[in-house]
């Protein structure tokens, strides 16, 4: 079998690239950075015959080979870096042929750096129904490439790539034919130069050099010196040279079409995306869906969820309960029962959420709404200093702040791109789930609203309204101290509407559980292991003074209810005298004006590591100190009292909850990230203080109003 050969899938955004990368690699796919940068890089490997395998590079998209963003750089550097790792063998073009001529550009440029090429044609029922039709063998003979019509969504057209792939392959990689346009006389002595200076593929490419050399990291020092010298001695004008060679592209692109292409009057054509876009896009009904559909996604997520949580919730509690049964009463039991058991129910209940929240969100990416959310918000956004390419890293921060930081590097304002930054830990996401689902269920009543919304369904969508508002209003504070000026624009192509595909949505369901239980799963299960150490054992002094007080208290009794009082006296008097107590009487006063005991005060600190390892902290916590194994964290935290009798977990206090975790910066990985991005310490300092502040105040304010 011959070595895998190196494929690059490069085409414009929203053409339909990251399909073909998922038809053609499976399941069998990574993601890691690109060398340098904190751009995502997806590989995959692919059998393209029995005889060749191939390894699948999906770029990111871009419009041309003229680079305006970070991610658009890396698809350049990848494409002319002539000795590069990521270097292709091939190059698949993916074209989206309902927007033929503005694809077309960026094939002629890819064309001209002389590689292998084929050029995937995708949305062909769409360019059908504009009344578009393509003769792909006139396209493929003009442009001296295979042209390949394909479906990835529906697998169609895939055995004919493949067998392009095969057949380039055995004949060597040979390159296009014919260049699509003369590159040489644009600047024939700057292209002789550079060619003499540095190896490239082609005059095209030698061009690009000329054009960007100073953004190119693989040109060593001496030699950029040297290309400078060169373009100075011959009075090279950038501008003047691109702008000769898009009108050259486009007059041949005119004349291709003219040739290949029948192409009714879209004066004519009513498409039903534009039909639907009417409505979805008025500047009254479209917010008002706009927030019918976040209403809905959030009732939801408790409607749905609900049924498998409680069944989760009482198997866990009853294993418990069987598990102290079965097992001899030691302290292998107990770290088995409040340690192990406990924190793996912690993780577990919670999937069901963590996987309707994901597949909902794919739902809205996959039919093409995501995008619309971008444009309505367009305007609001440029109110406090973002536009609407800040949108998809907020809506992305619903899920994970993680990503969605990382996704801002699209955005080409240095200012704009620092203060999404900075704002969109605000957004509420998945780790936060867990705390705001059993604060909810403990503290709101499930009241029903309209008679098919229930009250708590209503309260989770406030919480992640709450997160926008405020994020709002920070960005809006940040603009005025943030002293950066650059020109913004928000160009965006709306993708057609598309029925989800059921099979993408169940699978980044699962996979997004499986991350869930294994990311967040390992922080838990060993956190709470910990904790379940320091909750049971203290210092000698302090345990033995407890056993002593409450065994005399015990042998003076033979009340069995005296007992039972004084055994579960004991156990909380040994829980507040343990490590964990000692150290959480320790920050109860802090906490205290905000609602909070002092084992909240211990999930605080301990959820730092992540938010949702709150929930394994009041698992651990509640299970030491619990009356009954088999009861419910649920159960066992509605029955917790202050020493006067009053119960921890009143309405306000869990208001002020929800609202500490929903402002707070409580997530060691999203600090990384931001340093990671601004490559300063800088701003995840400046981001914790105030967070943390704007936390406190307003759950503080929130207990006082509702104590």
């Amino acid at each position: 079998m011959k070595a895998p050969i190196n494929i690059a899938l490069v085409g414009n955004p929203n053409s339909g690239k990251s399909s073909l990368f998922n038809a053609l690699t499976g399941l069998n796919q990574k993601v890691g950075n690109f060398p340098g940068v904190t751009v995502d890089k997806k590989t995959g490997s692919a059998r393209i015959s029995p005889t060749l395998e191939a390894n699948i590079i999906d770029l990111p998209g871009t419009y041309s080979l003229y680079p305006k963003s970070a991610d658009e750089f890396v698809t350049y550097d990848v494409l002319l870096h002539p000795e590069g790792n990521d270097r292709p063998d091939m190059i698949i073009i993916i074209a989206d042929a309902s927007n033929l001529k503005r694809n077309l550009l960026f094939c002629s440029q890819i064309i001209d750096l002389k590689m292998p090429v084929i050029i995937g044609l995708t949305m062909m029922d769409l360019a059908k129904k504009k009344g578009i039709e393509v003769d792909l063998a006139g396209l493929e003979r003009e442009l001296g490439v295979p042209v390949v019509a394909i479906n990835p969504r529906k697998n169609k057209g895939l055995q004919p790539l493949k067998k392009n792939i095969e057949l380039i392959a055995q004949e060597k990689f040979q390159s296009p034919a014919r260049e699509f346009i003369d590159s040489r006389q644009l600047a024939p002595a700057v292209i002789e130069g550079v060619k003499a200076i540095f190896p490239v593929t082609s005059d095209y490419a030698a061009l690009h050099v000329a054009a960007n050399h100073e953004e190119l990291p693989f040109i060593p020092e001496n030699k950029q010196r040297d290309i400078r010298e060169l373009l100075k001695a011959q009075n090279f004008n950038k501008t003047k040279v691109q702008a000769d060679e898009i009108m050259q592209r486009y007059a041949r692109i005119k004349h291709i079409m003219n040739g290949t292409v029948v192409e009714t009057d879209p004066l004519q054509q009513q498409l039903q995306t534009e039909r639907i876009d009417n409505i979805l896009l008025h500047r009254v009904w479209g917010y008002l869906i706009l927030l019918g559909v976040l209403f809905l996604m959030f009732q939801s997520i408790f409607w749905l969820a609900s049924y498998p949580m409680d069944l989760i919730d009482g198997l866990f509690g009853s294993l418990g309960g069987w598990v102290s049964e079965v097992l001899p009463d030691n302290s292998w039991t107990d770290l088995l029962v409040n340690g192990v058991i406990a924190g793996i129910g912690g993780i577990v209940i919670f999937i069901p959420q963590i996987a309707i929240l994901f597949g909902l969100i794919t739902i809205l990416e996959d039919t093409g709404y995501m995008a619309r959310i971008s444009f309505l918000t367009d305007r609001l956004m440029r109110q406090v200093g973002l536009n609407g390419k800040s949108v998809m890293p907020l809506i992305s921060g619903v899920a994970c702040a993680v990503p969605a930081i990382m996704a801002a590097r699209n955005i080409e304002n240095r200012k704009e791109r620092l203060i999404t930054i900075m704002i969109t830990p605000l957004m509420s996401c998945s780790a936060r789930l867990p705390v705001y689902t059993i604060m909810i269920a403990l503290v709101v009543p499930d009241t029903p609203v309209f008679g098919i919304f229930n009250l708590q369904g209503l309260a989770m969508m406030v919480l992640y309204l709450l997160g926008f508002v405020m994020a709002f209003i920070v960005a809006a504070v940040m603009k005025l101290f943030i002293k950066i000026k650059e020109k913004s624009y928000f160009i965006m192509e709306l993708p057609v509407y598309r029925a989800p595909r059921w099979k993408n949505v169940g699978t980044t369901m699962v996979e997004k559980s499986k991350i869930f239980i294994t990311d967040a799963g390992k922080v838990i299960m060993v956190i709470s292991i910990i904790l379940w150490f320091l909750a049971s054992y203290g210092p000698s002094n302090r345990m033995e003074a407890v056993h002593q007080q409450y065994e005399t208290q015990m042998a003076a009794t033979t009340d069995e209810e005296t007992l039972t009082q004084l055994d579960r006296e004991m156990q909380s008097a040994k829980l507040a005298n343990s490590y964990a107590g000692i150290v959480g009487h320790a920050i109860e006063p802090v906490v205290k004006p905000l609602g909070y005991d002092w084992k909240i005060g211990i999930a605080l600190i301990t959820s730092f590591a992540a938010r949702e390892v709150f929930v394994g902290t009041m698992a651990t916590l509640y299970s030491v100190d619990a009356e009954e194994s088999d009861a419910t964290l649920r159960e066992k935290m509605a029955a917790a009292k202050w020493s006067d009798g009053r119960p921890v977990y009143t309405l306000a206090t869990g208001l002020s909850l929800m609202i500490f975790y929903a402002f707070a910066m409580q997530c060691m990985s999203t600090l990384a990230i931001v340093k990671r991005e601004t490559k300063s310490w800088k701003y995840p300092i400046i981001q914790f203080v105030y967070m943390t502040l704007l936390a406190y105040v307003c759950s503080w304010a929130v207990y006082n109003i509702f104590q």
